[in-house]
């Protein structure tokens, strides 16, 4: 099974603009559709890392944490 998310784009004048619904503050621009799509997935990678990030501070020592693959 793939993990799809939706990718809204809309055209202002000479850029287009991409975001998604599911990841609230991710966007992307670019003078193509492609390249807005492209800055769209890096900003997502960004907000997960960050996420990731955030949720790994001061867990506690014993604490398990492995990793989850979505195909």
């Amino acid at each position: 099974m793939n993990t799809e998310l939706s990718v809204i784009i809309e055209q202002d004048q000479e850029w287009f603009i991409a975001y998604c619904p599911e990841f609230p503050g991710a966007n992307g621009q670019g003078k193509t559709k492609q390249e807005a799509i492209t800055n769209l997935k890096e900003g997502i990678f960004l907000l997960l890392k960050d996420r990731k990030e955030d949720a790994l501070k001061g867990l506690p020592s014993d604490a398990i944490c492995e990793t989850l693959t979505l195909v």
